[in-house]
């Protein structure tokens, strides 16, 4: 992400050039930040459960859960918020919220 000056927002700019009210000026922009570390509830993911349905994937609100060649992946900690909406969505039980242990 890029302040108006376009500038990068990285850990080491100075508070006086970050946007103000850290308003975001570019689309897609969460994939460059670790945003996982607060979450409190974790996805376990039971590959022998899922039915490579794809329902949970685009209902994820971080992007959190990858897809290659048509496959879900395990999620992507980094991004997920432990939400549990992709839990709700499954159709087969193959996501379940867990107490995040870190």
């Amino acid at each position: 992400m890029r302040n108006k000056q376009g500038q990068l927002i990285t850990t080491e700019i100075n508070w006086k050039d970050i946007t103000p009210g850290g308003t975001v000026y570019e689309s897609g922009s969460a994939e460059n930040f670790i945003t996982g570390d607060w979450r409190t509830m974790k996805p376990v993911f039971n590959t022998e459960l899922c039915k490579q349905c794809l329902l949970c994937a685009p209902t994820c609100p971080d992007s959190a859960i990858p897809v290659t060649n048509g496959q879900r992946l395990d999620f992507n900690f980094d991004h997920c918020k432990g939400c549990g909406i992709c839990a709700k969505v499954c159709p087969f039980g193959a996501i379940n919220l867990i107490k995040d242990q870190k």
